[in-house]
């Protein structure tokens, strides 16, 4: 077969892309109508959270994170969302005595759950010791990172009094020492970008050398 007889004109290709084109989007529209109109809200499923220590029944989108549920239905801006992607801890919560970051999670998945945030710790007539040692300590300069910092170092003591070790622990059959080497590997999840982290370790040594 000679090259002139399979010889395609450029208005042809245009006319066959554009067909293309029109078939897929009509495949789509015909997807999308099966599936229901864009943008149309989920169905909202009911979730109960005790947060400081108070009961909060909520109607939430499945998709809620912990984080927005927080923030935007129970109206605790204390919690922060700084990165959304887990990555740097300014939206840490202490969820049944552990702490987690609130963006990762689903609120439907923590029905009837215990959650502390800052707010639930103390107050600004009675400190937590921990927001205590920080301001004594100038542990924060912006302060956007303070709340999950303050709660993932209260919770962080209490996995040190329980005798959870860590990446650098040396000795897995002894007590956890708090070093200095401790604490920088425990919060390394909860990123200051001010760069306060001495204050920081030394907020947490103080508190930890405060406990019985």
């Amino acid at each position: 077969m000679s090259c002139a007889s399979t010889r395609i004109s450029r208005r042809e290709v245009l006319v066959g892309g554009a067909s293309a084109v029109a078939i897929t989007v009509a495949s789509g529209s015909g997807i999308a109508a099966a599936e229901g109109p864009a943008g149309s809200p989920a169905e909202r499923l009911p979730i109960s959270l005790k947060v400081n220590g108070g009961d909060h029944v909520l109607a939430l989108d499945p998709r809620t994170s912990l984080l927005d549920a927080l923030r935007e239905h129970i109206h605790l801006t204390g919690t922060k969302k700084g990165c959304d992607h887990g990555q740097c801890g300014a939206c840490t919560v202490i969820l049944n005595g552990r702490r987690i970051n609130s963006c990762l999670t689903l609120a439907v998945m923590h029905d009837g759950d215990s959650v502390t945030t800052i707010e639930g710790l103390g107050t600004p007539e009675a400190l937590h010791p921990m927001q205590a040692a920080f301001l004594a300590h100038d542990g924060f300069q912006c302060g956007y990172c303070t709340p999950g910092q303050i709660c993932s170092a209260v919770a962080m003591l209490d996995e040190v009094g329980r005798g959870i070790p860590s990446h650098v622990t040396a000795d897995l059959t002894a007590p956890a020492r708090l070093s200095e080497i401790e604490i920088r590997e425990r919060m390394s999840g909860n990123i200051c970008r001010c760069g306060a982290y001495p204050n920081i370790v030394e907020a947490i040594t103080e508190v930890a050398g405060a406990m019985p």
